[in-house]
């Protein structure tokens, strides 16, 4: 691991969708955000709707009937790979803060360990969005000459104060419940308080004010759902808020949430190398496209306009889109309209 540590026989769980080449050399690997699991897509296997359902798939932008398409459950997340809530195989016991500190070069080396597993020596492209788009970027960076094209999306070359701030309010309102007991609650409970405040939180900076004025404005909760507690919810806009944290608290496990979430903070492209320019020295992608959203104020589109100016500076060839949902850092996985055609602008050119 980056900052110390190793991990034995650590699990990555990935899905795959299409089929690879003789040549082998139409794969495109997708790297996650912070929540979701590896099943960007329906399939026969599992039929339920991926969280990029409407972009995967046979005749969508990623083409499953031109690439094989592989995305992974990031390392120390909760979905099938390791991390803090699966068991060390040296202790019989879960993980917990006992997992050694996570960085996104260690999950974009497990991407790697994937690839080799899998006999692929060369991606026609890398994809990532949100911390994906991070993760995206040190994998280009650390594995020269393994992607053809890189498509970043939401995304940065390391958070600003701003959003490291947000994330540690989100860590201390987990870490703050007693539930969390120090990280050693049983599995499957924990701190649920501390979970749906934080994903509270973090909803809110995943959209826009505009778009919440759009489709809540001042509406009421309807008589009939209010408690009559005076502090009860009794806004539209704080159901919608209370309904995302109790889902999300269910699906997700604590300790992984934290490990991630500090990873984004912690990682800093100027780490390799010095400055940023030494850092993005070693992509050598033939083509990249950078996508940023306007309304986006987790990852402000300055941060994209910024990492193409540098990419360019170290001689990428770079396309930089920029889009205006006002569905901020959310709209990559909600705007279907905007980022269909661009994505699909971006697997369409040879």
């Amino acid at each position: 691991m980056r900052r110390g540590g190793e991990l034995e026989r650590p699990a990555i769980a990935y899905e795959t969708w299409g089929d690879l080449s003789p040549s082998r050399d139409n794969a495109v690997l997708l790297f996650t955000g912070l929540s979701p699991s590896a099943h960007a897509s329906s399939s026969p296997e599992d039929p339920a709707p991926g969280w990029w359902e409407e972009m995967v798939g046979p005749s969508r932008p990623i083409d499953t009937g031109r690439y094989f398409v592989i995305c992974i459950n990031s390392l120390g997340s909760c979905f099938g790979s390791t991390g803090p809530a699966t068991t060390d195989p040296t202790t019989g016991e879960p993980y917990r803060l006992s997992f050694p500190v996570l960085t996104l070069e260690d999950v974009a080396s497990a991407g790697k360990a994937l690839l080799d597993h899998l006999g692929v020596d060369r991606l026609d492209a890398v994809v990532g969005a949100s911390m994906g788009g991070m993760t995206a970027l040190v994998f280009a960076m650390q594995f020269s000459g393994s992607a053809r094209s890189l498509l970043l999306i939401s995304s940065a070359m390391r958070s600003r104060p701003f959003a490291i701030a947000l994330r540690s309010l989100q860590r201390e309102m987990i870490r703050r419940d007693p539930a969390w007991h120090d990280g050693n609650y049983p599995l499957g409970e924990g701190p649920v308080t501390g979970m749906r405040l934080a994903r509270k939180l973090g909803m809110i900076t995943y959209r826009s004010a505009k778009e919440w004025e759009q489709r809540f404005g001042r509406e009421r909760v309807a008589e009939e759902r209010q408690s009559g507690n005076p502090f009860a919810l009794d806004f539209e806009i704080e159901a919608y808020l209370e309904a995302h944290a109790r889902k999300f608290t269910g699906q997700y496990d604590a300790n992984c949430y934290l490990y991630l979430s500090r990873a984004m903070d912690l990682f800093d492209v100027a780490e390799h190398g010095g400055t940023l320019a030494a850092g993005l020295a070693t992509v050598d992608a033939e083509r990249t496209m950078i996508i940023g959203v306007t309304s986006d104020y987790l990852f402000p589109v300055e941060q994209q306009r910024h990492l193409a100016d540098e990419l360019k500076s170290v001689g990428v060839t770079v396309d930089y889109q920029e889009l205006d949902s006002i569905q901020g850092h959310d709209s990559f996985l909600v705007d279907m309209d905007r980022f269909r055609p661009t994505v699909q602008s971006f697997f369409s050119t040879d």
